[in-house]
């Protein structure tokens, strides 16, 4: 089974926490979950959501503006092969 989705990686666990929070409070469904091996630099936890998100969680990060942001990317796993992270844009 193939899955698709976003992530925004920080290099501060605490700017993590503070922008799943605010994207909660806005409804969007995210989680925590450990960044990629792709994605080698930041604190080791980003932001789950869902492509579909992906504008929605875009506004939110430009109300806060929040720092440390590594990036924003698409990670695609299927069983049985390597996960691809690519930016995503």
């Amino acid at each position: 089974m193939k899955e698709a989705f976003g992530i925004a990686s920080f290099r501060s666990r605490q700017q993590v926490l503070k922008f799943e929070s605010a994207l909660k409070r806005e409804g969007v469904r995210v989680s925590v979950i450990t960044t990629p091996r792709d994605v080698s630099v930041g604190c080791g936890l980003s932001v789950r959501f869902e492509l579909a998100d992906a504008q929605r969680v875009a506004e939110v990060f430009n109300q806060l503006r929040p720092s440390n942001l590594i990036g924003f990317y698409r990670v695609e796993r299927e069983e049985g092969r390597r996960t691809v992270t690519r930016p995503l844009g």
